[in-house]
């Protein structure tokens, strides 16, 4: 079972990590935190992690569906140039690259 250890909030809402916590999860000063509220408990989990996650599942649901990131930019880069196209009327071949 891991150690549980007691802080106690500051008068603005506060809370210092304990060392070890933060050593544990590579935090430092000036780090980015999500904290989500549950039922039973606040969890903290360091934005990296979040956006590592988030990376992974884009990346995990682009092979799924058999494409690349190439394909996802190029994509992008598509839509883009219809955009432009549709609200400027700039045509594509005056866009540039």
């Amino acid at each position: 079972m891991k150690a549980r250890k007691l802080v106690r909030i500051q008068e603005k809402g506060q809370v210092t990590l304990p060392v070890e916590v933060r050593r544990r999860l590579g935090l430092k000063k000036g780090d980015l935190v999500a904290v989500e509220a549950t039922e039973e408990a606040v969890v903290i989990t360091p934005q990296e992690v979040v956006a590592i996650k988030a990376l992974d599942r884009i990346g995990e649901l682009l092979r799924v569906k058999g494409l690349t990131l190439e394909d996802l930019i190029e994509s992008g880069r598509q839509e883009r140039t219809a955009l432009i196209e549709e609200m400027y009327g700039i045509p594509k071949d005056k866009q540039g690259d």
